[in-house]
């Protein structure tokens, strides 16, 4: 009834629910202060404060949440106070937000009552390239004593 199956079949499994579960979010609690780096391959989310660089997939800041340093990250909303550059994908400023410092973006959303202090600079993934077309050489006849034909003839004199 309780039988153990130990041939491999358990490890398995393990492996395909850690690869078909979502991972949960890294919390900063309101009442944490972390002074260091983060590094995340999924979603941080500071309530709390930090004095350090942060490098994610997503970020998200709460209302109370404070940032200190350089932000990395494909998704960042911002609801509190970043002081530093953002490098995302995807940047949003919720009407609470107090961002001061630079963002660099692909597509960049902006609350009204939002403060925002810094540059802004849109960075774009590169298109395909297309082909240039080769110029055309354009040979023009060149008559014996070396000028130019003219288009038309000229009208014989009467």
């Amino acid at each position: 009834m309780f039988s153990s199956k130990t041939n491999g079949q358990s490890a398995q499994v393990t492996r395909m629910s850690e690869a078909q579960v979502k991972s949960v979010p890294s919390i900063i609690s309101i009442d944490l202060k972390v002074q260091g780096n983060l590094s995340s391959n999924g979603e941080i989310q500071v309530d709390g404060n930090v004095e350090g660089d942060i490098n994610c997939k997503a970020l998200i800041v709460g209302t109370k949440g404070s940032v200190s340093g350089e932000v990395i990250a494909q998704t960042v909303r911002i609801h509190g106070a970043i002081k530093g550059q953002v490098k995302a994908k995807s940047v949003f400023l919720a009407s609470t937000a107090q961002m001061s410092g630079d963002i660099e973006h692909e597509s960049l959303a902006i609350e009204p009552g939002a403060f925002m202090e810094g540059h802004c600079k849109r960075t774009v993934t590169e298109p395909p390239k297309v082909a240039k077309p080769e110029p055309v050489a354009v040979k023009s006849a060149l008559q014996p004593n070396g000028r130019e034909a003219e288009a038309m003839p000229r009208a014989a004199a009467s």
